[in-house]
């Protein structure tokens, strides 16, 4: 496997505004801490007046994930204009859990390397319900972005 920087981020950034608003917000977390103050201004410039809950949401997904987890997981910086698998696993899961748990639940399985992962599933259902109470529900991936591979 070669270390060039484009096979560390094979995948290009989501096109719905949504994915790639939560993602940068996760990045942010994930490399500076849950309380990450740009995160914050990240939420309130995306989601405006309601910013809190999806911002408190998206902080307990990105704790439980990392209390449950056995492997690292691996995070682009928050300015990559790529992604890595992971990454893709993480908005698989938050695009998923609403309609197809299933699926969320297998990317989380992968992404923790551990079979019981619904502390991290509640709190990615727990996002779905407050973007779509925003009406920024976030969009549906469809059976073949599902398959964990």
């Amino acid at each position: 496997m070669s270390d060039h920087p484009r096979c560390q981020l094979p995948l290009p950034l989501p096109e719905e505004e949504d994915l790639r608003l939560v993602l940068r917000i996760m990045r942010r977390m994930a490399a500076h801490g849950l309380r990450d103050a740009q995160a914050a201004l990240l939420a309130i410039d995306g989601f405006g007046h309601g910013f809190r809950r999806p911002l408190v949401l998206l902080r307990a997904f990105v704790a439980e994930l990392a209390q449950c987890s056995r492997r690292r997981i691996t995070v682009a910086p928050s300015c990559a204009l790529r992604m890595t698998m992971d990454e893709a696993r993480l908005i698989g899961v938050l695009a998923t859990a609403s309609h197809n748990p299933d699926c969320a639940r297998a990317h989380l399985r992968i992404l923790a390397d551990r079979h019981d992962v619904c502390h991290p599933l509640s709190a990615a259902l727990a996002i779905a319900s407050a973007l779509g109470d925003l009406g920024r529900p976030l969009p549906r991936l469809n059976r073949a972005q599902c398959v964990p591979d």
